[in-house]
This record gives C-alpha cells, sequence and structure tokens, in this order.
C-alpha cells in the first residue's frame, strides 16, 4: 500500500511515461537483448552480464542514463530515476536473482508488465526492508509477497537489510510462484476464485484482467532507497 506521498509520486510519474511505454510493452520483441551464459546449454540466459545495463532500458525504452549504475559486478540503484526494464519480453520462465536493500529501501520486481494507459501493472515479487521501512506494512506488502493479494506465511523473514537473499520467481501459464532463499512462499492460479476474490479487494480492481497478460517485460521498481541486484538469470519454460 502506498503512503499518500508514494502514491502521489507514482500517479505524477505515471501520467508522464506511460504513454511512452507503449512502444517497449507493444508486439515487437528483442531477442538479442540478452546473451545466452557460454559455460552452460540449459536454456538459461544472464540477464546482467556483471558488467554492464545491456539488455535493460527505461520505461521510454532508451538506454538507461541515470539513476543505475554497475558496480563491482552488481545492479545499484543510485538515485531516484524511475524503473528498470528489460528490452526483451517473457512469457512463461523462471527467474532467480540474488538482491539485497539499504535499510528502509523499498523494491520489488514486476513481470509480465503490461501498459494499461493509465498505468504500467504486473505481478510484483515484493522486496522491501520488512523491519525497518518508515511506515508499517501489510502482510501484502512483506518481502516476497505477490505484491498487495498473496502476502507469504508469517514465520518467513528474509535476511535483513545489508545481506544478501536469493529470490525465485516461476510464472508458468496462469501459475505463479515466488520463493525466498529456497523456500516456496507463494503459490497462486490466476484462474482460482482465491485470485478473483482477492482482486476485487484489492487497488487492481479497476483492472479486472490483472495478472493475466501472457507475456510482458521484468521490470525493477525505483521507490527510493538503495538497492543491490546480482546473478540475475532466466530461463523459458
Amino acid at each position: 500500500m502506498f503512503q499518500r506521498f508514494d502514491l502521489l509520486f507514482y500517479v505524477l510519474l505515471s501520467g508522464i511515461i506511460v504513454g511512452q511505454a507503449a512502444d517497449l510493452l507493444g508486439d515487437d520483441d528483442n531477442p538479442t537483448s540478452t546473451s545466452r551464459r557460454a559455460d552452460r546449454d540449459d536454456g538459461w540466459i544472464a540477464l546482467f552480464d556483471g558488467k554492464s545495463l545491456g539488455g535493460w532500458v527505461d520505461l521510454n525504452g532508451q538506454p538507461v542514463k541515470r539513476g543505475w549504475a554497475v558496480e563491482d559486478g552488481m545492479i545499484v540503484r543510485t538515485r531516484r530515476s524511475g524503473y528498470l526494464v528489460t528490452a526483451r519480453k517473457f512469457g512463461d520462465f523462471e527467474l532467480v536473482v540474488e538482491w539485497k536493500l539499504a535499510r528502509g529501501t523499498n523494491s520489488g520486481i514486476k513481470y509480465r508488465v503490461k501498459n494499461y494507459g493509465d498505468r504500467v501493472l504486473g505481478p510484483e515479487y515484493q522486496l522491501i526492508d520488512d523491519e525497518g521501512y518508515r511506515h508499517p506494512i501489510s502482510a501484502g506488502q512483506r518481502t516476497g509477497a505477490l505484491y498487495a493479494m498473496f502476502p507469504p506465511p508469517a514465520d518467513v523473514k528474509p535476511n535483513p537489510a545489508g545481506e544478501w537473499n536469493r529470490g525465485r520467481i516461476i510464472a508458468r501459464g496462469t501459475r505463479f510462484e515466488h520463493w525466498l532463499n529456497g523456500k516456496k512462499i507463494v503459490d497462486v492460479d490466476t484462474t482460482s476464485n482465491d485470485w478473483k476474490h482477492r482482486l476485487l479487494f484489492s487497488k487492481f480492481i479497476t483492472h479486472p484482467d490483472f495478472g493475466q497478460a501472457p507475456r510482458g517485460p521484468i521490470m525493477i521498481q525505483d521507490h527510493g532507497g538503495k538497492v543491490w541486484f546480482r546473478k540475475i538469470e532466466l530461463r523459458e519454460l
């Protein structure tokens, strides 16, 4: 749940970028925007080569010029500037990523992202400093949640701010799984009555097809605070 300032910023930002995002989220795809790992032949691709932001763009579909950088083999969010988006779209996939947050940071990884005209949305693997965030958070905002809809189990806790965690997302058809440090914490089906019921009482109620896009980019959120990513790998299913 956004606080008032965050919501205002989100609305203003969406109004500026959503029209430009149409090209990025359109039908064209760029299969050369990621590189297959030379040392593996099992279908995994590296979304981050440890050296550059190649294969990643901003919401305008343009090369990332500020706000995100590569430092010591990691993607680092350096200042508020906008979201980081894969130039390539994905449908069914398994994604693994290592990440850590500075104290108080809020971020997230969205997938099968779609332009709804007024907003750019997709199911989100929530990343947040559960213990040190500046405002109280709900269960659906905790790390690993399918944001605002399906919380992780109450006894699941990420490693604290400043320490590395390992996330895993599996999207296969209408099924989504979220994993945290080797444990499955979310398993949902977008055709289930449970999904439909939660959608009715969520912030996505005005978009009844939320989560139904068959493919789309992967997007890393910028909500303020510092966040690091490394070893971002994906295989299509």
